[in-house]
């Protein structure tokens, strides 16, 4: 179970972009924290000089773009806090989720570091992303309700990694702003006249009705008013249930599957019944916790349809796939889950690879530009006029000599077409790993999810007996 927390860093009063930049990413980089330093993670940058290279690529926007932003205005970095219950996982699988977490979130274009703390009884991760992205040509652009989005992802992730979630967040806020609960709770209310339409086409298919007249007879009995439009289209509105308008029977409104044409093939036996896409499992809905949050029998006759149809789902994946005992059952979904956590750690390897050479080459160009401007401060026998006039341009030679050291190790630097050579086949390379890497999450969500569902079904968890946590 993890809660989050999003948050903006700016330069206080009295405070340079790189004092601000430092003061946070040193509190997260604190070894009293981090045991040394042995949970800290990055991408596209290195932990030691992670400040340099956030200043580095804030000065290469303003000199690529032209874009200046009032001090109060400018965003320098974000901070993501991703808190675990105590006891429910170690320092490693809290970094791992934690860097899974900054890499869906910024979806890779920005760098960031996260770093695990173990000094409180939950550990915690501190994930902080560079405003700017990889290019330096544009900014996060924050938006209404990223906190619940953000919410919503963390919580995804604790359940591919077999973590509990927080089921009912804490009610109502005290402020004048919603919190998750609230946000959760309202976008889970009634269900909307399109999914009852989608129910009520499913029941009446399931009747197998000999014509398209049948059907429609059906779908009037079911408390439908049927209007034919032009073009030979149907359209159904639910009576005495404050529907205004018609729905429209077709893809784009209602979904794959529930066209008329196949509504039509459904008819007549050639095509499955609309709207099943194969195998598409979701966790078995717990409904005596929803009935005790406040859910109506309408939501109660739903849940059960719901969770039977997940049922046999899963039992007829088990059947495909011969799993003939449970056991067989648990030790697919681990081989799943490890094969998703080793092409996770390739993809890993091959971005920090990929980080060394973008790293080196932008460091590269930027030394190459900057150098002549320092020569001349030497020449100048460091002038303080001098340095005055010309700040940016020597803090970002600083800072890009700092990064070739850092990157290099004291190799010598290869020439700039081994580089670009270099960055064309990592590549090809990372999207090749991340094709593998997308089928590999399919697969161990499905499976996850249908094990969870079985356990459910065979009495090995309790739904809905998960530790609740204010937020």
């Amino acid at each position: 179970m993890a809660t989050t927390t999003l948050l903006q860093r700016h330069a206080g009063e009295g405070e340079t972009i790189a004092e601000a930049i430092r003061d946070c990413l040193d509190y997260g980089k604190n070894p009293e924290k981090t045991e040394s330093g042995k949970y800290i993670s990055a991408y596209e940058c290195d932990p030691a000089t992670v400040a340099d290279e956030f200043l580095l690529a804030k000065a290469s926007y303003a000199a690529m773009t032209g874009r200046e932003q009032k001090k109060e205005n400018n965003v320098l970095c974000y901070q993501i806090r991703q808190s675990f219950y105590p006891g429910e996982i170690t320092p490693k699988e809290a970094n791992r989720i934690g860097y899974e977490l900054a890499m869906r979130w910024t979806k890779g274009r920005h760098a960031f570091i996260v770093t695990t703390h173990t000094d409180k009884q939950h550990i915690h991760c501190h994930i902080y992303y560079n405003s700017t992205t990889l290019d330096c040509t544009r900014k996060f652009r924050n938006f209404w309700g990223s906190s619940f989005a953000l919410r919503r992802l963390s919580d995804r992730l604790c359940l591919e990694n077999g973590l509990s979630i927080v089921e009912n967040p804490k009610p109502r806020s005290k402020s004048k702003y919603r919190n998750y609960g609230e946000w959760q709770k309202d976008r889970k209310g009634p269900l909307s006249y399109q999914d009852r339409l989608r129910l009520a086409i499913d029941t009446a298919l399931a009747e197998r009705p000999a014509d398209l007249d049948e059907f429609l007879n059906l779908m009037k009995r079911a408390g439908y008013e049927v209007k034919k439009v032009r073009g030979g289209g149907i359209s159904f509105r639910l009576t005495g249930q404050g529907q205004e308008r018609f729905t429209r029977l077709r893809a784009s409104t209602l979904g794959d599957g529930y066209d008329l044409q196949d509504v039509l093939a459904a008819i007549e036996g050639k095509e499955k019944r609309p709207g099943r896409s194969e195998r598409k499992i979701s966790l078995a809905v717990d409904i005596q916790a929803k009935l005790a949050a406040g859910k109506g029998p309408g939501y109660e006759r739903w849940a059960k349809v719901f969770n039977i149809k997940q049922m046999v789902a899963a039992l007829a994946y088990i059947q495909d796939n011969n799993l003939t005992d449970y056991e067989q059952l648990a030790q697919k979904a681990t081989e799943a889950a490890d094969r998703f956590h080793a092409i996770s750690e390739q993809v890993k390897q091959t971005e920090q690879a990929m980080k060394t050479n973008a790293g080196l080459k932008a460091a590269t160009v930027q030394y190459a530009k900057t150098r002549p401007v320092f020569e001349q401060y030497k020449a100048t026998k460091y002038s303080r006029k001098f340095l005055a006039e010309h700040e940016a341009d020597l803090e970002l030679y600083r800072a890009a000599q700092a990064e070739m050291r850092s990157l290099l190790g004291g190799v010598k630097l290869p020439k700039m077409d081994v580089l670009k050579e270099e960055g064309r086949k990592l590549i090809v390379k990372k999207k090749q790993l991340y094709g593998e890497y997308q089928k590999a999450r399919r697969d161990m969500q499905e499976i996850v999810t249908i094990k969870a569902n079985i356990d459910t079904l065979m009495g090995y968890t309790e739904p809905g007996k998960k530790q609740e946590k204010e937020r």
